[in-house]
This record gives C-alpha cells, sequence and structure tokens, in this order.
C-alpha cells in the first residue's frame, strides 16, 4: 500500500490555507473600492472563536505486578504525574464564506515519575514505574480551513479533531494531554430535513503517543434525528492502515495462529459497517426514558489479515428523573475463536470497560462487559459512579492451568467522579478507578505461575485523577 507522506501532506495543507487567505484577502481587496463599509478579513479575525484552554493535571497510578525492560524482575513503582496541557488557537468569523483555524499544543511535566511511552516505546530510565500516557509534546494541534459557500454543508480542510456519536468509533480521546488530530478532508451536510450527514478522508492520524500513523482512514456518518433527543445513526469506517501499533496486542505474540509469520508485522487494515439507536426520551419535564440499541461487525480491509473478524453489540437502557439518572447496560465485543476480537483503534477507549485502561486493546478471547451506570447533579456538582464486570467472549488460559481454556471473568471495576464547574471558565475535577483482576489471564496455554506468567495477568489497578481546566 502506498503510504502518505506526512510532511508532504502537512505543506500541502498549509500552502492551501495560504492560498485561501490570499484569495479571500483579494477578493476583499476588489470589493473594498466599492462598499468601504464592507466586512472585511481583519473583522472575521476579531469576530472569531477562541481555540484556547489550559488543563492542569495530577495522575496517580498504582498497579501490582513487574516492570519492564530493562528492571523486567522488579515490583512495578507507583507513578505519580503532575502534567499541564497548554491549547493555544483561534478560528476567524467565516469571510466570503472561508474561515481559518490555528490551534497549538504544549503538552509539559511538572512531575515525571511515570512511563510516558512516548512514541509508542517504554522511556528506557522511567521503565519501572507503571505508565501515564501524557508525553511532552509542542506541535500543531490544530490547523484547518472552512468552507460554508453551500447551504448547510461545512467543508473543512487540514488537521481536525473528531468526534462522532459516543466517541466509540472515531473520537480525539480528549481525556489526555495529547490528543488525537486527523490530517484530511471532511464534509457535514444538514440539507435534509433531521439529518446529518459527515463524510471523511483522513491520511493520517496522530495517536495520543505523539506517534503519527499514515495510510487512508475512510468515515461515513449518517445521523437521523427522530426527535431532538433520540437518534438512529447507520455508520462505515474503513480503516487502510496496516500498522497501527497493535500488531502482537490483536493477534497474539511471535506467530501466533499465524503459520509461522510474526504477528508484529500482521496487516491492521479492517472495516466497521454499524447501526446505533440511542435517546433520552421524555415522558414530562421530571421523567425521562434512556435507551441504546448497536450492531457493528468488523471485517479484513484491503489487504488486511483474514482473522479480523468478530461484531460488536451494545444493549442498554435506565430511567431518570429530576437530577438523578441510572442505566444498565451490556457491550460485547466478540472474539474470532480466540484469534482476534472486536477492536476500536480510533475511538475514545478511555471511556469504555472503566477508566483504569485495562482494556484498551480487546483480548483476543474477546469482552462482555455488563455495567450499571449512575448520575446526580446537584447544584453546580454532578456526580458519577459506576460498576463493571468484565467477562470474556471466549474461555481463555489461566496462570499455571496447563492446556485447559478454564477463565472467563477478568475481574470486576468501579469508578467514581465529581465535577465542579466555579464559573462558565473553570471546571474542577476528581475520579477514582479501581480494577480488580479475578481469574489470572494467561496469553497462552502452558503458563507457568512464575516471572514470565505474573506479567500476563491483568493486573490489580487504581488510578486517581485530579483536574483543573480553565477555558476562554
Amino acid at each position: 500500500m502506498k503510504k502518505s507522506n506526512p510532511f508532504k501532506l502537512n505543506l500541502l495543507t498549509f500552502n492551501l490555507c495560504l492560498a485561501l487567505t490570499g484569495f479571500a484577502s483579494s477578493a476583499h481587496a476588489e470589493d473594498a473600492t466599492e462598499e468601504v463599509d464592507e466586512y472585511t478579513f481583519l473583522d472575521s479575525i476579531k469576530d472569531g472563536k477562541n481555540l484556547t484552554s489550559f488543563r492542569l493535571r495530577y495522575e496517580h497510578v498504582g498497579q501490582d505486578g513487574l516492570a519492564v525492560a530493562p528492571v523486567a524482575n522488579d515490583e512495578l513503582k507507583d507513578a505519580e504525574g503532575l502534567t499541564v496541557r497548554s491549547l493555544v488557537g483561534w478560528q476567524t468569523a467565516p469571510f466570503h464564506n472561508f474561515s481559518f483555524a490555528g490551534q497549538l499544543i504544549g503538552v509539559t511535566k511538572l512531575m515525571d515519575n511515570f512511563n510516558d511511552r512516548k512514541g509508542n516505546v517504554t522511556e528506557v530510565d522511567k521503565a519501572g514505574y507503571a505508565p501515564i500516557v501524557d508525553p511532552s509534546h509542542f506541535d500543531i494541534n490544530q490547523l484547518y480551513v472552512d468552507w460554508t459557500g453551500i447551504k448547510n454543508t461545512r467543508f473543512r480542510l487540514g488537521r481536525q479533531q473528531v468526534n462522532l456519536d459516543n466517541v466509540r468509533f472515531i473520537g480525539d480521546i480528549g481525556f489526555r494531554q495529547v490528543m488525537q488530530v486527523f490530517d484530511g478532508a471532511s464534509v457535514l451536510n444538514k440539507s435534509l430535513p433531521d439529518t446529518e450527514v459527515y463524510l471523511a478522508h483522513f491520511e493520517q492520524a496522530t495517536q495520543i503517543t505523539t506517534k503519527q500513523r499514515d495510510g487512508d482512514l475512510e468515515v461515513a456518518n449518517v445521523k437521523y434525528f427522530i426527535s431532538p433527543t433520540e437518534t438512529i445513526v447507520g455508520y462505515g469506517y474503513l480503516s487502510n492502515m496496516d500498522d497501527l501499533g497493535f500488531g502482537n496486542a490483536w493477534f497474539g505474540a511471535g506467530s501466533l495462529n499465524n503459520n509461522g509469520r510474526p504477528n508484529l508485522t500482521a496487516d491492521q487494515s479492517n472495516k466497521t459497517l454499524g447501526l446505533r439507536l440511542d435517546g433520552v426520551h421524555p415522558f414530562n419535564p421530571n421523567l425521562r426514558a434512556l435507551y441504546t440499541a448497536e450492531y457493528a461487525k468488523q471485517t479484513d480491509y484491503a489487504d488486511g489479515d483474514k482473522r479480523i473478524d468478530a461484531h460488536y453489540y451494545k444493549l442498554g437502557g435506565g430511567v431518570g428523573i429530576d437530577n438523578f439518572s441510572i442505566r444498565v447496560d451490556q457491550e460485547l465485543l466478540s472474539s474470532n475463536d480466540s484469534q482476534y476480537a472486536f477492536q476500536t483503534p480510533f475511538g475514545t477507549n478511555h471511556l469504555f470497560q472503566g477508566w483504569v485502561d485495562k482494556f484498551l486493546v480487546t483480548p483476543r478471547q474477546g469482552i462482555k462487559d455488563t455495567f450499571v451506570t449512575a448520575t446526580y447533579k446537584y447544584a453546580d456538582i454532578l456526580f458519577f459512579a459506576d460498576y463493571h464486570v468484565l467477562k470474556s467472549d471466549e474461555d481463555f488460559n489461566t496462570v499455571g492451568s496447563g492446556a485447559t481454556t478454564n477463565g472467563n471473568k477478568y475481574g470486576t471495576e468501579w469508578n467514581v467522579a465529581a465535577t465542579y464547574n466555579w464559573t462558565k471558565n473553570i471546571m474542577t475535577k476528581f475520579e477514582y478507578g479501581k480494577y480488580s483482576e479475578n481469574d489470572h489471564y494467561a496469553a497462552g496455554a502452558n503458563t507457568p505461575n512464575n516471572v514470565a506468567g505474573n506479567r500476563n495477568r491483568i493486573r490489580d489497578t487504581e488510578k486517581l485523577w485530579l483536574t483543573a481546566m480553565y477555558t476562554f
């Protein structure tokens, strides 16, 4: 597969933005002689939108188990990180149907007792610490031009954030300090009644590790509003990116189930097609029903590995009464005979299967997550709590179990949070999550209860976050 050159793509975007700026300026110069009081490009800058925020976060991670090489036999140290993320940017108001946006990102470490996984590799001098994926990073976060010359339509070209639906499949992973952004072109159309059509072609994705992945990602998302709070969505996501950094994580270490070929180099190109029904149905101002029903199928695409074949569903519902809501859901990411499980490589996975992030990549045996969620709002404070029972779709090997697959319960997790908005610009948040292991997961059969076996397990972990954010 022919790969995109990120330098050429970014240069093309930059030059196009300059060209469009020049076009807009020249158009204004021609019109200015006819009408002195015409809305100017400087006016569009003054009337624009601020894209600036500052976020300070403390994170603590306590995780059982052993560190990674070169200190592989040592107990893993608790991680502590204090980081600040600065987003500085501006988007102009439309000028001759064009608007321009630029945003810089800077992530700085103030306390650095953690393995930041920058570039998707272990920090050698921090290998003894648990990971916190918030590496130092200074770059262009967003740079795009919008054109709205067709009614109810917005074309966007450049580097951009994208959040679709509940961000299960496409999201900016905004929780982490380094966000996921995409380079390419997108169009949003609202011409049809109660309908939004989003189409995109991206050629590069910048992951939260700062690693940039090249290839082609085609996005189609069509949303119909049954009511202002209820939607049905059809979607298709076609990824022709053969290396997303998940080779061994998706297919297993070495050449497992791959006829002697290394799984590390297995082509990860895939397509996902799905349908989602989701909404809040009010019965009166104080009582509402909550519901979700979703199904998706994932298979290989382009030259993708033929083991990529799995499905997904989410079913759930609940009730909201005044400022309180509670619901029960089940989400399945199925397994293909323990060779491959349904994956969401472009989604905001932190929000799913618990916040402790033990399952950002689905184990080959799949995940069946049954969970209850409750929220309550009191004045300007929002309280949140959930509890997850995490099982596999197919039984897995356990440490010391020999060749028999005899485990199916990964563990349980609970999370709590409280968010307080001091003003419309200042937000603070407390979050805590704890994962507890049940069956001792092993990647393969005949795994003894020794150093290597212990490392395969999905270990007890707890995390604490304290966040303060100022948004302009």
